[in-house]
């Protein structure tokens, strides 16, 4: 190389250089990291290898005279997490607010590519004000682009979107696509339209962290999967979800050293099935110590989901909550168990499943929302799931949702209930007000030995076992033996193809 050419590589390697310090003084200034620090942050320190670092874009258009930037705006390459290689792309707010366009999605699509072709996960840090206005359609194109690829690496590699600040319009839909959502409280917000654009059309007027905020979409939307406190706090929450998941569909998730709980599950779940308790103390006590991630826990919080171990191997739980609304199955319940056991089966996670659901939440509100359809996804993402089915009944049982939270009829493996496990079509008082109404109204006394009479006949697991629906009736303190014995057995499951089909149609 001639020295004219090694002292061009100088000087664009100390424009780069600049443009990073630059960059991390405005950001600084908003209280933020810049998008290379980001990704140091995140990633294996020295680790880092940046991709297409001298790329800009090419269009000469009103308002883009001298804004020229090497890197257009987006900082993107690979490194390790734990020493497993992951691709990785920062948005940098500090240059023409984030916007993307053509060359900006052209590097995006790179390390897009590169992580399918070399069965990796992929980390996108969003920051962005949305499409590029000056480049028009070229930056809608971009949008489609990575939308696309979005699409093609769902259930391939795990992909992981932080939302690092404003991200509006078209920028807000790539983080829905992915697989977990992270957002900053006081940082993030991702809306379609802004609230200016709300106020201009509507008259209404609402802060952006209101309208669009982790708080928001952590609890009312479901679209953030965790809200967290901090940039920091993203970055130890990605590798701990990384920590659960294989690098790609075909791999298996990493090894961790088996621990024993140290919590007891005696005493936790009360015997009245209309007493109330916190079902993640029972969870405590039969996973590995200390390996529970919930995940999504403001959404829906009547019914529990995440990611744990058993003797050291990843699997993902669901669980109803007694604590609240009893457990009940609803619309957002539903929608959010339906997707967290695809994403297991999608990454070869075994699902395990603790029932205590008195059934589906009455009302006119949840059957005008589309309770029906939406009930619907549970069931058909564990009729679909084909890794290892393992479901617990603590207590209750009854009507739908016993078939649909990992029944047999569903394809479970397993299914174990307690002693005092209910499994009805619905609760004993209910059903005897029904069966033996004319009864009742001729004789009131004879309500108590009719009901006493109904629970000592189905309210109990016995019938189910008798039937073959329940493998066995075990003991709390036998909860965590069993499920280690049969994900073990389970653990080189095999299926039977499928009929052939482009896919099935989901009710979504």
């Amino acid at each position: 190389m001639g020295s004219d050419e090694t002292d061009k590589h100088m000087r664009l390697r100390e424009e780069l250089a600049k443009q990073a310090e630059d960059s991390a003084e405005r950001q600084h200034k908003r209280g933020k990291l810049s998008a290379l620090e980001r990704l140091e942050n995140l990633l294996d320190p020295g680790s880092f290898v940046e991709l297409d670092p001298f790329v800009e874009h090419r269009v000469s258009a009103l308002g883009m005279d001298g804004r020229r930037r090497l890197g257009d705006g987006v900082v993107t390459g690979h490194g390790t997490v734990d020493g497993r290689t992951v691709f990785v792309y920062s948005q940098d707010f500090g240059f023409m607010g984030g916007s993307l366009g053509e060359a900006h999605a052209k590097k995006i699509c790179h390390v897009y590519d590169l992580a399918l072709e070399n069965g990796a996960p992929i980390v996108g840090f969003h920051d962005s004000g949305g499409a590029r206005i000056q480049e028009g359609v070229a930056s809608l194109t971009g949008y489609g682009e990575i939308f696309r690829r979005n699409v093609m690496a769902s259930g391939v590699v795990p992909q992981i979107a932080v939302i690092a600040g404003p991200t509006a319009g078209g920028a807000s839909y790539s983080p829905a696509l992915m697989d977990f959502t992270l957002m900053v409280r006081g940082m993030s917000t991702t809306f379609i339209t802004g609230p200016r654009v709300i106020k201009q059309v509507t008259g209404e007027e609402v802060e952006p962290q209101v309208l669009g905020g982790a708080d928001t979409h952590a609890s009312i939307t479901g679209i953030s999967t965790l809200a967290l406190d901090s940039e920091e706090g993203a970055f130890e929450t990605i590798r701990k979800l990384l920590g659960y998941l294989p690098s790609n569909n075909l791999d298996d998730p990493p090894r961790h050293v088996a621990t024993v709980p140290s919590a007891t599950i005696e005493g936790v779940i009360p015997a009245d099935s209309r007493k109330a308790y916190d079902v993640r103390a029972a969870l405590e006590a039969v996973v590995d110590e200390g390996s529970f991630l919930e995940v999504q826990p403001e959404y829906a919080t009547n019914a529990v989901v995440g990611f744990a171990r058993f003797e050291g191997r990843s699997v993902g739980i669901v669980a109803s909550q007694p604590a609240v609304m009893a457990g009940v199955m609803t619309i957002d319940s539903s929608d959010k168990i339906a997707r967290f056991v695809r994403t297991c089966d999608a990454f070869g996670l075994p699902v395990v499943t603790f029932q205590d659901v008195p059934g589906y939440l009455p009302g006119v509100d949840q059957e005008h929302g589309g309770i029906i359809r939406h009930g619907a996804k549970v069931i058909y993402a564990y009729a679909e799931a084909t890794v290892p089915k393992v479901t617990v009944i603590l207590r209750k049982s009854y009507g739908g949702a016993y078939i649909a939270l990992g029944s047999k009829h569903l394809g479970a493996d397993f299914v174990y209930a307690l002693p005092g496990a209910e499994i009805a079509v619905m609760g004993s008082e209910g059903a005897v007000e029904i069966i033996y109404r004319r009864q009742i109204a001729k004789d009131p006394e004879s309500r108590e030995e009719l009901l006493k009479q109904y629970s000592e006949e189905f309210a109990n697991p016995f019938q189910a076992a008798r039937l073959g629906y329940i493998d066995d009736v075990i003991e709390p303190e036998e909860i965590r033996s069993r499920l280690v014995s049969a994900l073990w057995m389970l653990g080189k499951k095999r299926v039977k193809p499928h009929p052939p089909k482009r896919h099935g149609n989901m009710p979504v």
